[in-house]
């Protein structure tokens, strides 16, 4: 099938973006990588009478790797995070992500905002920034705003965007010493998609033990979620904790995702196997 027949503006700053946002409401829909929308516009899925392509501005496709902040613009493509020099030495669970994304043709085109904002319950994006504390950076009509990820993922595509507003950044903190991190992922072989996905985080004292865990999980339940009960498990603790940590990996999901791919109980099986490849990859590279 093909879309139904729509207006395309190609704003290139992000002031006219936020303009036309506003002036057209909810008769249109902002384009970013088009992975997702166009798939769903052929289908009829959705049909905007209007489509903001946010392509040609500039400003947001930037990646920065900086001593303390690492800064990824809301347009910049999954393969430039994947290729960027700085943040394989600054913070390698970010390229390592990227690089777990569909294919090379996906990555090329695919954003890390459309993906963050759009909030499969199969990407792999929100995992890794729920266990990097991200803080996702909005514009609106009433200015701008700050929602941690944490906040950020509230259920099945559905985040804490609201009407006429845009994901421009995503800040992550640039982390310490002797941290590490890991994703590690049962990918659905013809997507790509996640079953499960699990990124880890650990920064360690000065005994090897981890001062700090943060574990984000996809794949599994109706949006991603942070391992709490995992990551408490691990406070204070070595790399010899970490098989009995991961098995509290599920601890708190009432449903599990369940379709012709994979059942909820495989896939609530796969979060605990990947939690401990992911921590134990994270401490290694912590050390």
């Amino acid at each position: 099938m093909i879309p139904s027949t729509f207006d395309y503006h190609a704003p290139k700053t992000l002031k006219k973006a936020m303009s036309l946002v506003q002036e057209f409401g909810d008769d249109a829909k902002v384009l970013a990588g088009g992975h997702s929308l166009i798939p769903l516009m052929k289908l009829r899925f959705a049909a905007p009478s209007v489509v903001i392509d946010l392509g040609g501005i500039v400003g947001l496709k930037k990646v920065r790797a900086g001593n303390e902040t690492i800064t990824i613009g809301a347009m910049a493509t999954h393969y430039a995070v994947e290729s960027h020099r700085l943040l394989k030495s600054k913070c390698p669970i970010l390229p390592e992500t990227a690089a777990e994304i569909g294919d090379a043709q996906v990555r090329n085109r695919g954003t890390v905002g459309g993906s963050v904002a759009h909030a499969d319950p199969a990407g792999d994006w929100p995992a890794t920034m729920l266990a990097l504390n991200a803080q996702i950076d909005i514009s609106g009509p009433d200015g701008e705003r700050t929602v941690a990820a944490s906040d950020f993922f509230i259920d099945l595509f559905i985040t804490n965007l609201l009407p006429q507003e845009v994901l421009t950044q995503i800040r992550i903190p640039t982390p310490p010493k002797r941290s590490g991190g890991a994703y590690a992922k049962m990918r659905q072989s013809a997507s790509g998609f996640a079953l499960t996905g699990v990124a880890a985080h650990v920064t360690l004292d000065d005994a090897g033990n981890c001062a700090s865990a943060a574990v984000g999980i996809t794949g599994v339940a109706s949006t991603a979620f942070r391992a709490t009960a995992v990551e408490n498990a691990m406070r204070g603790q070595g790399a010899d904790a970490v098989a009995d940590a991961s098995k509290h990996a599920v601890d708190g999901i009432e449903e599990f995702q369940e379709d012709c791919h994979a059942s909820g109980d495989y896939r609530a099986h796969l979060a605990q196997v990947f939690t401990q490849r992911a921590l134990n990859l994270a401490i290694a590279r912590a050390k």
